[in-house]
């Protein structure tokens, strides 16, 4: 039996071995449970997974007894993989499985049916009461399983969760919440919930103190002014509300992640911060100096915002490697812009001849400090590249400061709204739970 289990992994046998093991039933499906345990076996779950699932009901329970005996983080990972994808045919014995007596087979089912598309539909009543399970991770699970896949009935899951917000059970309160702020936002919460994270917000306010701004996709406008009122008003921004630095970041760097189709979530809010050693700093995708659909926009902007305060910028840094864009305005007029990030209509944003900053790092790659067709070769061109992807920071640093890099020590004066833009009014904003 063990040869067929390895045969899974052969293109060339892998047919043949599988009819053996079907045919097998729970035997096979035992061996094959326990060569997935095996850290060293080269038989990967997704090679399994259509024998376990044509063996049926029996291997199932093998797997469930493989999670249970599982000796090791990575067997347990390896036996969870192949558990979690039986598919929806196996619907029911994942919902019976949630009330296993093991924590860990809970968390796997539930994990199962978040991956079974339109099964929160039939198992909403089993999921609910999971909300309040006396293992943290088991309530996390159910609590991600319905902000997930609550959309596929949120209509009737709304309700439910008002419902326990309302009249408890108490231990399901705080997640029931959670999941609400993530189907609906502010619209669907109670309005004595809303009420209390206006307090809590307002509690924390007076002793909330800067911290570095950082998200996936770093996007920025910075004024040298601690004139925020003006700003918004120039920004053409709306109904500001106070919030916490964490709450502040932790919306625009899940707005940055609203990539649903026709959405405009990822350009609905921005973050404008109290005034930071003398700057004020508006955060969030709408402030791209070099997205296709903003870039025109931000530097009409920043060109205003540099007439009345002396100068503005704006900045992209993507944190994972994606490049970076800067934009310098000063008295009404554009000294700079310039992308890198890998996209080929890159050059198409170039304006302006480079800064000082960007001469000397130019200088300091072996390069002629102003770039020249005629002296660039190719590696000296990739050479730049590399380099200028990681700049946006270091030339935001040079001219003023920068969010990613403030601290419990920066000077700060006033408190930081959450503002809508044009296209948080126009199309109104993503749901989701942040922080406070």
């Amino acid at each position: 039996m063990k040869g067929s289990v390895r045969d899974l992994g052969c293109p060339d046998r892998c047919v043949a071995a599988a009819e053996v093991l079907v045919s097998g039933g729970e035997v096979a499906a035992e061996a094959i449970v326990r060569e997935l345990a095996d850290e060293l076996s080269p038989v990967r779950w997704m090679d399994a997974v259509p024998v376990l699932q044509r063996i049926g009901d029996a291997a199932f329970d093998c797997l469930v007894q493989g999670l249970l005996d599982a000796s090791t983080a990575t067997a347990k990972d390896r036996v969870g993989l192949a558990f979690t994808r039986l598919g929806a045919g196996f619907l029911d014995r994942y919902v019976t499985a949630m009330s296993h007596t093991s924590a860990l087979v809970r968390c796997q089912a539930l994990v199962g049916i978040r991956l079974c598309e339109g099964a929160v539909v039939s198992t909403v009543s089993d999921l609910l009461p999971l909300l309040g399970d006396s293992d943290p991770e088991v309530a996390q699970q159910a609590q991600d399983t319905l902000a997930i896949r609550g959309k596929e009935i949120e209509a009737g899951l709304v309700p439910l969760l008002q419902q326990i917000r309302r009249e408890g059970p108490g231990r399901q309160r705080a997640r029931a919440l959670t999941v609400l702020a993530a189907l609906g936002g502010e619209t669907v919460l109670p309005a004595q919930d809303v009420a209390a994270i206006e307090r809590l917000v307002r509690v924390k306010l007076p002793d909330d103190r800067p911290t570095a701004l950082w998200a996936c996709w770093n996007h920025w406008i910075a004024v040298p002014s601690g004139d925020q009122a003006g700003i918004i008003s120039i920004l053409g921004l709306t109904d500001p509300r106070p919030v916490t630095f964490a709450l502040g970041n932790d919306i625009v760097d899940s707005d940055g992640h609203d990539d649903e189709p026709g959405s405009h979530g990822r350009f609905a809010r921005v973050f404008v911060t109290p005034e930071l050693d003398g700057w004020t700093f508006v955060l969030g995708a709408w402030c791209d100096p070099c997205d296709a659909e903003r870039s025109e926009d931000v530097l009409r902007l920043c060109t205003r915002l540099s007439a009345r305060y002396g100068h503005a910028e704006a900045y992209y840094y993507g944190a994972q490697g994606d490049g970076s864009a800067w934009l310098v305005t000063e008295h009404g007029k554009v000294l700079r812009r310039y992308s890198e990030t890998g996209d080929g209509e890159d050059h198409v944003l170039t304006l302006g001849d480079p800064l000082p900053f960007e001469q000397e790092r130019r200088e300091e790659l072996g390069l002629h400090p102003v770039w020249d067709a005629a002296l660039e070769s190719e590696d000296d061109s990739d050479a730049w590249q590399w380099a200028a992807f990681e700049l946006a920071p270091q030339i935001a640093q040079h001219l003023g400061t920068s969010p990613l890099h403030i601290g419990s020590e920066t000077t700060s004066r006033g408190v930081g709204v959450i503002a809508l833009t044009p296209y948080g009014v126009a199309h109104g904003v993503p749901t989701g739970a942040y922080r406070v």
